[in-house]
């Protein structure tokens, strides 16, 4: 799951706007007598202002739009916490604060499913009264449809495509598009025997195959209202809101769905009347009009700039929660750039890199996080935190190892170090500035990085194309990335397995091609072993490291705005460590 950072671009906050926050946090603290007291971490994994009031217009702003407000394509992980008002799941996260948060329950479907022919087959049955947004039933066949576009994907690329690789893992199937059935649902391993009733029949067992049916890929899609490539502007819902006005990177409105009807819902409570989201070019402005009051969260749900960073601390503390997260936030070495098709060369820019001082530019241990001294996020089975640290990221070389890079350098061939290009997203505020922290430090070297922003909203067709980095000269790319679920293919398959290498929104930049990877990964998906499972995923992350495909920068934390007028915050391991927006409402909202 990729997330988002905050853009370039910081305006001192005014006295004014501090006094405007005192005087909402001053309203705040006389409240009803009925809500939680606010605080800091208040909303970290416990529910803060429980309410059931309804109404209001809920007010998101973000320095970073969606990259697709489509089901199949979008990516980023605040998108899938969002598509939730206007988009449903057989299967979603209960709606609790914590790691109940990510737990499955029935969402379209009336319950977790019957599992048949050793773990290959799943019925699921739909729930009475789940109506599309003009009052028209959803069917077996739209989610059978919604499904089927992950093959779509020279039309609808950046998205995950796990159901796809699990259900048609020879890729006989040639997508909704090209389908040359009558009613192009011509993937044979799903059946719609009724309306009411959907099987699926896996080629091969996955134990992790209802967690992929919770991902918004697998939310129904109608035929008739499939505009392909223009969906996500205007995704048609199957939810308690739906698309009022979109203006991409400026604004986006959702208003209710008159015709969803709340006993069919298990999961959301649809409190406001409105849902609002204003995209900013300047996120001074948008820091600032949260302090005002005039928004109530961000949305990308990435913490403010250092400088916001600091007044928040000092003078709106009760405002911030700060979760340990899900990301794990790197730098990727695409190895069809030379000399990174060289391990040595991998290496010496791992024992040269200032590791502390990376740390302090994603925003130090409070807004950043623990130094990362590998893949795998600690909450994932068989991640073992900073106890496995192969490069002594967090030892003797965390602020780096001068002697021990130069000794790689000579070992690839490149004693006097060599020049190479450093991608990274230009609306990302501490990216960036992780970007310059380490082209300082691999100077000391003698590798000597120019630094190339290119437009955050375009990852898919820049980054995530292997032939535009390598055309670009792409030796490093920062990013980020969180589990899809909560386990090692959740996390790793996208960005480890040879099946995974995609020409367009691929994620598997370093473009890794590994037999005992893929093995593993094969091994995983059929063992039902909880401890089992923990072992293969630990020798997944071992061999990923051994590779020296990545530099780990940090195991993140968030360190996140909370209006005081927001009622049913919480924080969730279902959408790693962010706020859960589906059940937000407004105190008095009316």
């Amino acid at each position: 799951m990729v997330t988002t950072q905050r853009a370039p671009g910081r305006r001192k906050q005014t006295l004014a706007a501090a006094a405007v926050a005192a005087a909402l946090l001053t309203t705040a603290a006389c409240g009803d007598g009925k809500e939680d007291a606010a605080g800091y971490d208040a909303a970290n994994n416990k529910v803060l202002n429980a309410s059931s009031q309804k109404g209001g217009e809920l007010k998101f702003a973000a320095s970073q739009d969606a990259d697709s407000w489509d089901t199949t394509r979008g990516y980023y992980g605040f998108a899938w916490n969002f598509m939730r008002y206007y988009s449903r799941q057989l299967l979603s996260y209960k709606t609790e604060p914590g790691k109940a948060g990510a737990e499955l329950t029935p969402d379209l479907a009336t319950n977790a499913g019957r599992i048949s022919n050793n773990g290959k087959t799943y019925t699921f049955d739909l729930r009475d009264g789940i109506t599309w947004e003009d009052g028209k039933p959803i069917t077996s066949k739209d989610l059978k449809y919604g499904i089927e576009r992950q093959w779509a994907q020279d039309v609808l690329s950046g998205g995950p495509v796990y159901l796809k690789d699990v259900l048609d893992p020879d890729g006989a199937y040639p997508g909704p598009y090209k389908d040359k059935s009558a009613d192009r649902l011509g993937l044979k391993s799903i059946e719609t025997p009724n309306d009411r009733t959907i099987v699926f029949n896996l080629p091969r067992a996955n134990s992790d195959f209802t967690q992929m049916l919770a991902t918004p890929s697998a939310s129904p899609v109608r035929q008739d209202k499939d505009t392909k490539s223009k969906y996500g502007l205007r995704p048609f819902s199957s939810g308690p809101y739906k698309f009022d006005a979109y203006a991409p990177g400026k604004s986006l409105k959702l208003v209710r769905n008159t015709r969803w009807k709340a006993a069919s819902d298990p999961i959301r409570k649809a409190y406001p009347d409105t849902i609002s989201a204003t995209f900013f070019a300047n996120a001074g402005d948008m820091d600032q009009r949260l302090i005002n009051g005039d928004y109530h969260l961000d949305l990308n749900q990435t913490g403010p700039s250092p400088q916001g960073r600091t007044t928040a601390l000092k003078q709106h503390k009760g405002n911030l929660d700060n979760p340990l997260t899900s990301y794990i936030r790197y730098a990727v070495f695409p190895r069809s750039v030379p000399p990174f098709d060289n391990i040595h060369c991998r290496k010496a820019v791992i024992h040269g890199a200032d590791h502390v001082s990376l740390q302090n530019a994603r925003g130090g241990p409070l807004a950043g996080g623990d130094i990362a001294t590998n893949m795998l996020p600690p909450s994932v089975p068989g991640a073992e935190g900073q106890k496995y640290d192969p490069y002594k990221i967090a030892g003797d070389g965390k602020k780096g190892d001068i002697e021990k890079a130069k000794e790689e350098l000579k070992a690839c061939g490149r004693p006097d170090g060599f020049r190479t290009t450093i991608a990274v997203r230009n609306n990302k505020q501490a990216e960036v500035a992780t970007a310059e922290s380490l082209q300082a430090s691999l100077k000391k070297i003698g590798v000597r990085a120019e630094i190339d922003q290119y437009d955050g909203a375009q990852t898919a067709g820049i980054v995530g194309s292997p032939a535009h980095v390598k055309k670009k000269k792409y030796g490093i790319v920062i990013d980020g990335w969180a589990p899809d679920f909560g386990t090692v293919q959740g996390f790793g398959l996208p960005l480890w397995s040879s099946k995974y290498i995609l020409q367009s929104g691929n994620n598997n930049f370093a473009l890794i091609k590994d037999k005992t990877i893929d093995g593993l990964f094969d091994s995983y998906v059929k063992e039902l072993d909880e401890g089992e499972q923990a072992r293969i995923a630990k020798g997944i992350n071992h061999r990923v490291m051994e590779g020296a495909y990545y530099l780990p920068f940090t195991f993140e934390k968030f360190l996140n705005w909370r209006s005081p007028k927001l009622t049913n915050a919480y924080t969730t391991d279902g959408y790693s460590g962010m706020y859960d927006f589906v059940n937000l409402g407004l105190k008095n909202a009316n």
